[in-house]
C-alpha cells in the first residue's frame, strides 16, 4: 500500500483568476481521495472544482494528476473528467497497464454511469440524444451540436425521479461516446440543462446550484493485467 500525503504537507496554491468571471480555487480537504489502487492502476473520487490534469496555464498546474504524482511519479493518465464534474476517474501506473485500459476505451468496453440534475422533465423514462458536437469555436471551451461537422455522439438516459415541485429531474446518463461535454450539450439540447452549469443552460438553471450537478457514478472494465472485471460505484454528493 502505497504512503499517501499529509493533508498539512504541500501549501495551498493562491486562487489565481483564469478569466474575468473565473478564479480556479481547487478544494484542498481531502486533498486525495482514493477508491481502490494496486500496483497497475488508481481508481480516485475526483471533486468538482479540481481540474483532471494541468492546465496550460501557470495558475492552472494543481490537478488530481499532479496530486496522484506525488505519491506516484509514474501516473498516467487513462481518461478525463470536465473540472466541474465529481466522481470516478482511473488511472494507470504504468505504460503496459495505460495501453491495455486505452484500448478498452477505445473499443467502447468500458461502461460508464453518470448521476445528474437537470431543469425540466425529460421527454421519455428512457431515451438518448443522439447529436453530433463539434467545438464551438468562438467560445471555447464551449461545445456545440453541428449537424455538418458534428462527431457522432451519443447519449443514453434513464430517469430516476422527477420532482414536480422543483421542477427538476434525476437521470443515469450513459456515454456511449466521450466526446467533450458531451453530457452537458445533450442534456442542454433537449431542453434539460443541468443545474449549476456555468457554461450551458439558462440563467435560471446555472443558478440552481453552486456546482455542476453531474457526478460519475459507476465505472465498469477489465483490469489491464489481470483481466478480472472490475466495477466501482460511488453516491453523487448532491
Amino acid at each position: 500500500m502505497a504512503r499517501l500525503p499529509h493533508e498539512h504537507a504541500h501549501p495551498l496554491p493562491t486562487p489565481s483568476r483564469a478569466t474575468d468571471d473565473f478564479v480556479y480555487d481547487p478544494p484542498q480537504h481531502p486533498y486525495l481521495n482514493l477508491v481502490y489502487y494496486d500496483s497497475h492502476i488508481v481508481v480516485a473520487n475526483k471533486p468538482s472544482g479540481l481540474l483532471s490534469v494541468p492546465g496550460k496555464a501557470p495558475a492552472h498546474q494543481d490537478s488530481l494528476e499532479r496530486r496522484l504524482a506525488r505519491v506516484w511519479p509514474q501516473i498516467r493518465v487513462v481518461h478525463r473528467l470536465d473540472m466541474a464534474t465529481s466522481g470516478l476517474i482511473l488511472f494507470a501506473l504504468h505504460k503496459g497497464a495505460q495501453s491495455a485500459l486505452g484500448k478498452q476505451f477505445q473499443a467502447r468496453t468500458v461502461e460508464k454511469c453518470y448521476i445528474a440534475r437537470v431543469a425540466g422533465q425529460l421527454p421519455t423514462e428512457h431515451g438518448e440524444v443522439n447529436l453530433p458536437l463539434r467545438c464551438d469555436w468562438p467560445n471555447r471551451p464551449k461545445q456545440m451540436v453541428c449537424q455538418d461537422e458534428g462527431k457522432a455522439s451519443l447519449t443514453r438516459y434513464q430517469v430516476a425521479q422527477y420532482d414536480p415541485l422543483t421542477h427538476h429531474s434525476d437521470v443515469r446518463l450513459y456515454p456511449y461516446t466521450g466526446r467533450s461535454h458531451q453530457l452537458r450539450v445533450h442534456m442542454d439540447a433537449i431542453g434539460c440543462p443541468i443545474l449549476g452549469d456555468r457554461l450551458y443552460g439558462t440563467q435560471a438553471s446555472q443558478q440552481a446550484a453552486s456546482r455542476l450537478l453531474l457526478h460519475a457514478h459507476w465505472l465498469s472494465f477489465t483490469h489491464p493485467v489481470t483481466e478480472t472485471p472490475l466495477e466501482f460505484t460511488l453516491q453523487a454528493p448532491f
